[in-house]
């Protein structure tokens, strides 16, 4: 399985200022095998450290930095000999050794030819309550579930892909109902890398299916095992309310819908920790187009996405005879599922701000509104065939933005030297066929 994440592990490894590199994201979305598979290519060996329940890797830490007792007791754990030449040191789940964490900022010091990368699924959690960080000393880089592009090519459609990067938009508008059948099966399959490797495996939707829910079992049992008992409930309810606020026309996430009455204060704990440990994702409303939206953002108006596409049609309860009904699939859930998959496609791309965008008079919402550098770019998504954008329409008329977005299965197609139709299954690749 390709995880396009190597080519900036491969970066990293070139740079010669690098420093520790900690790897983020939801449990289960491949940061073990994508650090395993970058030592076991890139390096002559990797010496892995597992932090989970090690009780011999908290005494070693407790005691003091001396960067030699340390890479002498990782040797005998990782039972390899360390060379700082050939062989990458990963530490897995370091969150579980807060003074594993404290000791990247003394490799970088005083031994910075350590190769060293790390990861934790629940590291967000971990910083959020006051676990001590190593500030400026480390590196971050955070994974997701297998992209559009990636499941394309685990499924074995290489040839499908090299077509999509030789920008040939002709020959792949002959070939887009393979691509158009390839993204319901994405949609359905997700990227959750387990979840794809049974299905490249089994060809069955259901087993698929099973790895999902087993997967969502085990965030489940991660709510009860690390989030305090007071939090745990209001979680679990913010967490099953997402699908019915994905559902709705308009998509700002309402306290209300989790229960009558709710209030944001009551929830805000639950919400900091999904966010944290890489299960939801926080869209934030912007109330004026410019440099840099960040600027203008409102924390109090936002959409909630979750971290894959088929999680979300587990929770959904969507079947595959659904996938099997053609376009309709694209529709499911008032477009939520197209949104949800272009947010995880956008996500991908390196150095982007996500936000949306509503008029002021409330009656215009544009689905997306992206910075790449200096450019702010509108993005308007539909769940098939159609091009009648309003809300890009207003935006258009009030902003007249340099590039405009609209994303459905329609065809490729520049309407006017500043309006992209850029089909949903080449959405991931936006940046570079309007060549900004």
């Amino acid at each position: 399985m390709y995880r396009k994440s190597i080519e900036q592990l491969i970066n990293w490894k070139k740079r010669l200022n690098k420093k520790p590199l900690i790897i983020t994201g939801a449990r289960q979305v491949g940061k073990t095998w994508l650090m395993k598979e970058f030592g076991r290519i890139y390096y002559k060996q990797y010496a892995y450290i597992n932090f989970d329940n090690n009780d011999r890797m908290a005494r070693l830490f407790s005691g003091d930095m001396d960067i030699e007792r340390l890479i002498s007791g990782l040797q005998i754990e990782a039972d390899c000999k360390i060379d700082p030449n050939n062989t990458l040191i990963i530490f897995d789940e370091i969150q579980e050794c807060p003074k594993a964490l404290t000791s990247l900022k003394y490799f970088y010091e005083n031994a910075p030819e350590y190769n060293i990368i790390s990861a934790g699924s629940l590291l967000g959690v971990a910083l959020h309550n006051g676990t001590s960080f190593p500030v400026g000393k480390v590196e971050f880089m955070k994974l997701y579930p297998l992209s559009f592009f990636e499941f394309l090519q685990a499924v074995g459609q290489d040839d499908l892909l090299e077509l999509i990067k030789s920008y040939n938009f002709e020959l792949i508008k002959t070939f887009k109902d393979k691509y158009i059948n390839l993204l319901r099966e994405y949609y359905y399959i997700g990227g959750m890398p387990e979840v794809v490797s049974t299905f490249v495996n089994f060809k069955d939707y259901k087993e698929a299916r099973k790895i999902q829910k087993n997967i969502l079992l085990s965030y489940e049992q991660d709510f009860s095992k690390h989030v305090p008992g007071n939090i745990a409930p209001k979680l679990r309810m913010l967490w099953n309310s997402i699908p019915s606020q994905l559902s709705k026309e308009n998509k700002k996430f309402i306290y209300g819908l989790i229960k009558k009455g709710a209030r944001a204060k009551e929830y805000e704990a639950a919400l900091t920790w999904l966010c944290d440990c890489g299960l939801t994702y926080k869209v934030n409303r912007v109330s004026k187009p410019s440099l840099p939206l960040k600027a203008y953002e409102d924390i109090g108006a936002f959409k909630l996405f979750i971290s894959d596409i088929g999680l979300l049609c587990a929770m959904s309860e969507l079947d595959v005879k659904t996938l099997l009904e053609g376009n309709k699939f694209f529709k499911e859930f008032k477009g939520a599922l197209t949104e949800q998959y272009v947010l995880q496609q956008l996500q991908t791309i390196q150095d982007i701000n996500i936000y949306y965008w509503i008029s002021d008079s409330g009656v215009s919402e544009l689905d997306f509104l992206v910075q790449i550098e200096s450019n702010i770019i509108p993005l308007e998504v539909k769940a098939e065939i159609n091009l009648q954008a309003k809300s890009l329409k207003t935006y258009r008329a009030k902003y007249n933005p340099p590039v405009s977005i609209r994303s459905s299965i329609s065809d490729y197609n520049i309407t006017s030297t500043d309006l992209y139709d850029i089909p949903l299954y080449l959405i991931e690749d936006f940046n570079n066929i309007i060549k900004l």
